[in-house]
């Protein structure tokens, strides 16, 4: 089961309170077990400092008695009693004393009644302070009388334990409550933070239900995340509200273009096969049917270039100059009157689609060609810095700036435009518009310019 965003939330809250007091905790047990190591061990070399002088003094042999072996091994000279009564003299607190000597190769020891069990007897004399396997007392070593004797001497140290302890205890309760809390305040204040995040889903749901994708996003704008988020969301749907409406326009224009064609396509074959005619007239009627063929077989196929996935375009070396002269002579056979010149200073290569590429170059030639019947056409093609450029210039009367500012959109036609070419078939306000879609599935782009008396001019910029 996948848990919620909130309760995911309130879990890495209820994690990260738990590891912040775990690392609290070992901090503050680290500092006050060291806090009290630290006192016990100087405590403890309080008593050793107290405890050493009469040990020493207990193992001096008197003046009477000057056997050196005694003096070596004098701890066979000192009673569990003597201990007893030194380490009451020093503190009554938990102070326990043992002194080890060697005697016949072997180990001997004498301590006190309450000396901790399971001491070694042969630890080493040093700066530092042992703790007992019990954990109860801290054993510090010095050696007495000689080198062959060593008095231990061990504290009570069961206050570090009894620390220990009790620290545990607290941090078993503590723990566990510490992350029931921040789980409880982590699932309060997460249900705090995605309550706009619920706000944004139901209202992106109540924009998909009712389609009105303009519809603003409540807390839209440009504050914190969710306000970013919010933002992002409103104009996504509004370019998605923007694709419709031109996808939705374009549809309807395609049907409205295809519609007059095969209305007239019908008609014109109703009307040859209502009644006998001969065959000068059948070839006439067929020759209008084969134009009207020709327009939908045009529209079709610029409606399918413009549909193209840009995912499917060809990526392959392209000779701008043979495409330019190809269009440039189709254009001569179209219309012998035409005045159509090309002008090129030598070959230039693009990487791109032959088939998209000539079909653009070939849409801005016959767009020149029509729209300035007696204006001269001239196609140029040059190497520009990062890339090719192919220009159509003419100079017919050119348009004005609120017919050029909407040249380039699908099934646009200014009046001046609905006229037929030499061939009799008509323009459907395609051509700039599939040669602008070229360009930019060629990450290039297509500009126009004009202004009236001046004739048109439209540049077609390719990378290189």
């Amino acid at each position: 089961m996948k848990l919620t965003l909130r309760a995911r939330l309130a879990l890495w809250a209820a994690l990260a309170t738990g590891l912040a007091v775990a690392l609290v905790a070992a901090g503050l047990f680290w500092a006050v077990n060291g806090f009290l190591r630290q006192a016990q061990e100087q405590r403890l070399l309080s008593v050793v400092g107290a405890v050493q002088g009469r040990v020493e003094g207990l193992l001096r042999p008197s003046r009477e008695d000057d056997d050196p072996l005694r003096s070596l091994l004098g701890v066979a000279t000192v009673s569990q009693s003597d201990l007893e009564r030194v380490a009451d003299e020093v503190d009554r607190r938990g102070v326990e004393l043992r002194l080890v000597a060697v005697q016949a190769a072997e180990l001997a020891s004498v301590g006190t009644r309450s000396f901790p069990q399971g001491v070694p007897l042969d630890l080493r004399a040093g700066p530092g302070a042992y703790l007992s396997r019990d954990g109860e007392h801290l054993i510090l070593v010095r050696g007495v009388g000689g080198r062959s004797v060593q008095l231990q001497v061990a504290v009570d140290a069961r206050a570090l334990t009894d620390a220990r302890r009790a620290f545990g205890q607290a941090l078993t309760v503590l723990l566990p409550l510490a992350l029931l809390f921040s789980l409880l305040v982590g699932w309060v204040v997460a249900g705090r933070l995605l309550r706009p995040v619920r706000t944004l889903e139901n209202a992106a749901r109540a924009v998909g239900e009712g389609g009105d994708l303009r519809r603003p996003l409540p807390g839209a704008g440009r504050g914190d995340e969710l306000a970013r988020l919010a933002l992002t969301m409103q104009e996504a749907f509004a370019r998605l509200a923007d694709a419709r409406d031109r996808e939705q326009g374009f549809l309807r224009a395609a049907a409205h273009d295809l519609r007059s064609p095969l209305a007239a396509l019908t008609a014109r074959v109703e009307g040859t096969l209502a009644r006998d005619r001969d065959a000068g007239r059948y070839r006439a009627d067929l020759r209008e049917i084969g134009t009207d063929i020709t327009r939908l077989s045009t529209l079709a196929n610029h409606l399918l270039l413009l549909a193209r996935d840009p995912g499917a375009v060809q990526r392959a070396p392209v000779p701008l100059l043979d495409l330019a002269a190809d269009a440039v002579d189709r254009a001569r056979e179209l219309d012998p009157l035409a005045d159509v010149d090309l002008a090129a200073s030598g070959p230039v290569t693009v990487p791109g689609d032959r088939v998209l590429l000539g079909q653009a170059i070939w849409n801005l030639t016959t767009n020149a060609v029509r729209h300035a019947p007696q204006a001269t056409v001239t196609v140029t093609v040059r190497a520009v810095p990062g890339g090719a450029a192919v220009t159509v210039r003419d100079d017919g009367p050119g348009v004005d700036a609120a017919t050029l500012a909407r040249l380039g959109e699908a099934f646009y036609r200014p009046d001046v435009s609905r006229t037929a070419d030499a061939s009799g078939v008509g323009g459907h306000g395609l051509g700039l518009a599939l040669a602008r879609h070229v360009a930019t599935l060629h990450g290039g782009t297509l500009h126009l310019d004009s202004a009236p008396g001046r004739g048109f001019t439209a540049t077609l910029h390719l990378p290189g």
